[in-house]
């Protein structure tokens, strides 16, 4: 049986995952042990982490409650990290995959919970050497995380397109916007939670496939977006790592703001039809990003993602005014509006160098504030 740790709704916080790279070719580099040896000898009080393979490291905010708290603290935690990293002539970098590193060349980390998934993952524990942001948001009961996690199902075609940064995968150009979701498919237990319509029905599902023995805890479902019990919140994973903490934070606030209008409205209701082109969005998300197209199966309505997440900010302005999010969205709009992701702005930076050494150089100076 889970127990739901009841938090304060719209409480939020973020993880990001950020890559390792040499400032010599900028390819990744096995440096995340060395990296929090110098980190851990200033007391930060920070949540500053290894992650699966030793070229990547997890920062995570703190919880918040105002967006521009939440900058503040990345700010400070990258002043940190730059410092750590400059020391060891290392880089970090934003984006959801690397663009020219081989996953035969990754090391797992050495912890307990990380080579037990290499053990039953193989080869698909390297190739999970890519890098997202986290988004959590509060919720009060378990039965109000399950609504909000149906509901926001039908937005996560915008955080996708929003957080786009893995155009570059293997040294070649994926022709997606975000590859960094493709590697996650592989795994069995991907994609959307099933249609529970409230905890308890969450708790049942969870004991079967326990006593099934397919699941351990929550950590073994790899779903887009899920309830997190431990920590009170509803978690949405399927945003690439954006190239600046900036970005990262209106992510948050957007998530923020669409879950207060779902809590304010509480007559709508989630309906299981939602599923029925949720691939089919996501996939146009990864694919296309703004360009891509969005089918609402309720009323069976075709629009572009553009326009879709335009409308949407249309429909929250009332509530960011409330929230204090405006200046978030509004960061937000104007990216959507000029019609470039990160992803777009990768592939500029590689037409004009030619090189995608050049490529995570720029987009390391980016995260790392340069």
């Amino acid at each position: 049986m889970l127990e739901f740790n009841n938090s304060t709704p719209l409480t939020m916080g973020v993880e990001l995952e950020l890559q390792i790279v040499n400032r010599r070719d900028y390819n990744l580099t096995r440096g995340s042990s060395d990296l929090l040896v110098i980190i851990d000898k200033t007391d930060h009080g920070y949540d500053i982490k290894p992650e699966i393979t030793e070229s990547m490291i997890e920062i995570a905010t703190s919880v918040h409650t105002d967006h521009k708290e939440m900058l503040a603290e990345l700010t400070a935690m990258r002043t940190l990290l730059v410092s750590a990293a400059d020391k060891l002539n290392l880089g970090l970098a934003g984006g959801g995959a690397h663009p020219f590193q081989h996953w035969e060349d990754q090391r797992i980390y050495p912890t307990d919970r990380y080579r037990l998934v290499s053990e039953l993952y193989g080869y698909l524990a390297k190739q999970f050497t890519v890098y997202g942001q986290h988004i959590h948001i509060g919720c009060a009961t378990g039965d109000e995380a399950i609504r909000l996690a149906h509901m926001l199902a039908r937005y996560i075609p915008h955080f996708i397109t929003l957080s786009a940064s893995s155009p570059f995968y293997q040294g070649v150009d994926t022709t997606f916007q975000s590859s960094r979701l493709t590697s996650i498919n592989a795994f069995p237990l991907s994609g959307y939670m099933p249609f529970v319509t409230d905890w308890d029905a969450f708790n049942a599902y969870f004991d079967k496939m326990s006593s099934l023995g397919i699941v351990a805890s929550m950590k073994d479902f790899y779903w887009d977006i899920r309830p997190k019990p431990e920590y009170g919140t509803v978690e949405i994973r399927v945003c690439d790592t954006p190239l600046s903490i900036e970005v990262a934070v209106a992510l948050a606030g957007y998530a923020q703001t669409l879950s207060k209008f779902f809590f304010a409205q509480q007559e709508l209701k989630p309906a299981q039809d939602t599923y029925l082109t949720y691939s089919y969005n996501r996939f146009q998300a990864c694919r296309f990003g703004m360009n891509g197209t969005i089918i609402n199966p309720i009323n069976g309505t075709q629009t572009s993602i553009k326009e879709d997440i335009l409308q949407t900010f249309d429909m929250l302005a009332d509530i960011a005014q409330e929230l204090g999010t405006t200046e978030a969205i509004e960061l937000l709009r104007q990216r959507i509006q000029a019609g470039q992701s990160d992803a777009d702005w990768l592939r500029a930076c590689y037409e004009k160098s030619g090189s995608l050494s050049d490529v995570v150089r720029q987009q390391s100076a980016v995260w790392m504030a340069r």
